[in-house]
């Protein structure tokens, strides 16, 4: 008799039987006891590659499309490579490797990632089906997957739980202020309702005020003076543009700068969602043009063979902002090269490949001039230090009332969300 762990053995009861129980070792299927979330925790890098390590051939692929096969391989390589599996697991996979049998397991769970909803496959048509005439079948496409936005909510959750932990902060609440309003949530002592207030009645201290005026008299009078309110801090929303630099430069000089900055955008989208439900964020990318993108489509953007133009991602992240009704407005602008793009009046995009161009440099802070002017504020994290750049950046600051963060892609996340947090204390006038 066969039995697993944890399971209640069966015994025979027939006297002429020699009642024996036998245990055999359970052993689990790795692709059903596998966590999924683990594999795409350890897959994040690959799944929102950049051209970092193919940047070289990387523009072959439309719109950041990646084939079956190279996810296969890559799960190979988090399943042998990576810490989340136990001991006992990996010895299993070892087992499978030398056995020929790992590619089977890899197939499961590829099955289960698209059955769970993490990942969607396009099967190419297959030409040898199409038609029976005589000729030659061409070379049959490789199939392609792409992550889901379950997949994209998860890394962003991910990245915020990891960027948050390193903070040594766990929880945080909205944009408070020191102003005092009515509200939904009560923080304070109630009041007086005064005409204009949001009805938010505290019916306790209503119910006391009548009673102290008529006494405890049935029925009970209650008067416009006897109204009283919660108090609750007055939360500011605030409208972000993010600006992300997508520049040939980004993947360049050795070090991938772009996947780093796309991991903490998909962050604060997840802090904003899920924490300051009253923020809207828009993204906004920025190359020899610019062009806004649903962030649904973040993870599946990549670097291109392209300049700076960091003068027309403001003029779009203006346009962007006057749509909003918030009261605060903030451009935040991930870069690491100085302006070397410029769109001319006739559309034309002039480029100077040397940066800091005289007539890129006032054409672009001119456009900083008119963001000070609508009240905009821009905060500048900047994943490069050379000395030119630095002062421009700095001049960026002194016009805009910003900040200027001059960081690493690997603390990027770290200032960037302490600076956005940061903002709950200041005042609206």
């Amino acid at each position: 008799m066969n039995c697993r762990f944890g399971e209640r053995p069966t015994t025979y009861t027939n006297d002429s039987l020699m009642r024996r129980i036998r245990y055999t070792k359970y052993v689990p299927d790795p692709a059903g006891e596998m966590s999924l979330e683990d594999l795409l925790g350890a897959l994040s890098d690959y799944l929102l590659q950049s051209g970092f390590q193919d940047y070289l051939s990387y523009y072959d692929l439309p719109d950041g499309e990646q084939t079956l096969d190279d996810l296969k391989r890559a799960i190979e390589r988090a399943l042998l490579e990576s810490e989340m599996l136990n001991d006992e697991l990996r010895e299993q996979l070892q087992q499978m490797q030398m056995e020929g049998s790992l590619d089977e397991l890899v197939e499961k769970l590829i099955e289960r990632m698209q059955q769970e909803d993490y990942i969607s496959i396009d099967q190419p048509h297959d030409p040898s089906k199409q038609s029976s005439t005589a000729g030659q079948v061409g070379a049959q496409q490789q199939a392609r997957f792409e992550i889901t936005d379950k997949s994209l909510d998860f890394l962003g959750y991910k990245t915020l739980r990891d960027l948050l932990g390193s903070l040594g902060k766990s929880s945080f609440g909205r944009h408070d202020t020191r102003d005092m309003a009515t509200g939904i949530e009560a923080s304070g002592a109630s009041r007086q309702y005064e005409f204009g207030d949001t009805l938010n009645l505290d019916i306790t201290a209503t119910l006391s005020s009548a009673i102290q005026r008529e006494g405890l008299n049935l029925p009970l009078n209650i008067e416009y003076r006897d109204l009283q309110v919660h108090q609750c801090e007055y939360q500011s929303s605030c409208a972000t543009v993010l600006m992300l630099d997508c520049s040939h430069s980004m993947i360049l000089y050795g070090e991938d700068r772009f996947t780093p900055a796309k991991k903490v955008a998909m962050a604060l989208s997840h802090l904003l969602r899920t924490q300051y439900p009253g923020d809207s964020l828009s993204l906004i990318l920025f190359h020899d043009s610019a062009e806004e993108i649903p962030l649904s489509q973040l993870a599946r953007v990549k670097v291109g063979p392209y300049y700076t133009n960091t003068r027309e991602g403001l003029r779009l992240a203006q346009r962007v902002l006057q749509r909003q009704n918030k009261d605060m407005k903030q451009i935040v602008m991930i870069t690491d090269g100085k302006p070397s793009a410029l769109t001319l009046e006739d559309g034309r995009i002039y480029k100077n490949a040397f940066g800091l161009d005289p007539l890129v440099v006032s054409q672009t802070l001119e456009e900083v001039s008119k963001c000070k002017r609508a009240g905009v504020m821009i905060n500048t994290f900047m994943l490069a230090s050379e000395y030119g750049l630095v002062q421009f950046v700095q001049k960026v600051t002194e016009m805009c009332r910003g900040k200027a963060y001059f960081t690493t892609p690997y603390t990027l996340g770290q200032y960037l969300l302490m600076d956005y947090m940061s903002r709950k204390t200041k005042t609206i006038h």
